[in-house]
């Protein structure tokens, strides 16, 4: 793990005005619609990209990051099955939309990408770097949602016991109807970001009419708890034995890695993203003071300096390393077991230690 390097301020194109939502559309995969929003390069040749939004998220989380970004890459970012104006799926485990991350790219031809997840999605990028790196030339995790044992430090905690309700998304169906979706939009933002005030009035805007989405879609709740049920699912057996624990898959990944995350998250502990960098190979992390949950959306500037660094550094916009992994799965030469464990058992400890001191406090990537 090492600092993040960031490319000057100036190095960035000029915004004027707030860029709309790209314009997006539905694509099938496997019988299944996917909404991707597309943000095509300014230059010829760039490189793919795919961009991948948290619980709850849509593709238009990415609008002005993947803006930033143009002039190096061709985005594209997709609803994930259940979410957005993507249709349902059958599961929602983190390793049910891995699956369907790696056959989106598949179906579009666009690998290998240079593949970034916020939350929910940095979980499922881990999976899709660590099982497919043939598909990936380089990782962005954003306050990746990676396991963590004490439900304290996050405000999804409180909905664990709803996990168990059985139908429990007609539980939330009735108590979302007595919320007015300008309610629902501002608490959701209050919660992701550390300083809502940063927002101009046209995202105000657009996050409520995402939450009115969320009304209009019947299976949205369903959705919504499944997923939450199959993440928290994903941290128990992180810290059991075998090959589904999402920190062994960490270890395996070998593509190029930043890690981003805010000093005031409050959706997944702040001590999550150094561990993750320290965890995976060859990765770099940036921990950013009075940032919340989403990054990308809250500074993007600031972390399209980061991302820009990481595809600048010599090597890494080359061609992907050989070694393509085979019926889905990928074996780091030299990665042995008692390595695996070591990083599982580090990731245990680091997490499970009392909140004494200030997170992410002299580690290399923060950044003020």
């Amino acid at each position: 793990m090492r600092r993040a390097a960031m490319v000057p301020e100036d190095a960035l194109p000029v915004m004027t005005g707030v860029t709309p939502p790209w314009p997006g559309e539905r694509e099938v995969v496997d019988g299944t619609g996917i909404f991707v929003r597309r943000t095509p390069a300014t230059v010829p040749d760039a490189p793919p990209a795919l961009y991948v939004h948290g619980l709850g998220g849509s593709s238009a989380n990415w609008t002005d990051l993947a803006h930033l970004l143009a002039d190096r890459v061709d985005g594209a970012a997709i609803d994930l099955p259940g979410f957005g104006r993507s249709d349902p799926t059958e599961s929602y485990s983190v390793a049910a939309l891995a699956g369907w991350v790696i056959r989106w790219i598949e179906h579009a031809g666009r690998g290998p990408v240079h593949l970034s997840g916020n939350s929910l999605g940095g979980a499922i990028c881990v999976r899709v770097a660590g099982l497919r790196p043939d598909l990936v030339r380089t990782l962005t995790l954003i306050s990746p949602a990676m396991p963590f044992l004490d439900p304290r430090r996050s405000v999804h905690g409180r909905l664990l016991p709803l996990l168990m309700v059985p139908r429990a998304d007609r539980l939330a169906a009735r108590r979302l109807a007595t919320i007015d979706p300008d309610v629902l939009a501002r608490q959701v933002i209050e919660a992701c970001y550390a300083d809502p005030s940063v927002i101009p009035e046209e995202r105000w805007l657009e996050a409520i009419e995402e939450v009115r989405l969320r009304y209009e879609v019947p299976t949205y709740l369903d959705a919504y708890l499944r997923t939450l049920r199959g993440l928290v699912g994903s941290f128990v057996r992180a810290y059991l034995p075998g090959e589904a624990s999402m920190w062994r898959i960490a270890t395996r990944i070998t593509a190029p890695t930043l890690v981003v995350t805010g000093r005031q998250d409050r959706l997944v502990d702040v001590r999550v993203a150094p561990q993750v960098a320290r965890v995976i190979p060859d990765s770099r992390l940036l921990v950013l003071d009075k940032v919340g949950h989403v990054a990308q959306m809250e500074v993007p500037r600031t972390v399209a300096r980061a991302v820009r660094g990481l595809l600048e550094e010599p090597g890494v916009g080359g061609p992907v390393p050989v070694g393509a992994a085979h019926a889905g799965r990928w074996v780091r030469v030299g990665a042995g077991s008692q390595l695996v464990a070591n990083a599982t058992e580090r990731a245990r400890r680091v997490l499970s230690r009392p909140w004494r001191t200030l997170p992410g406090r002299n580690l290399p990537g923060v950044a003020p």
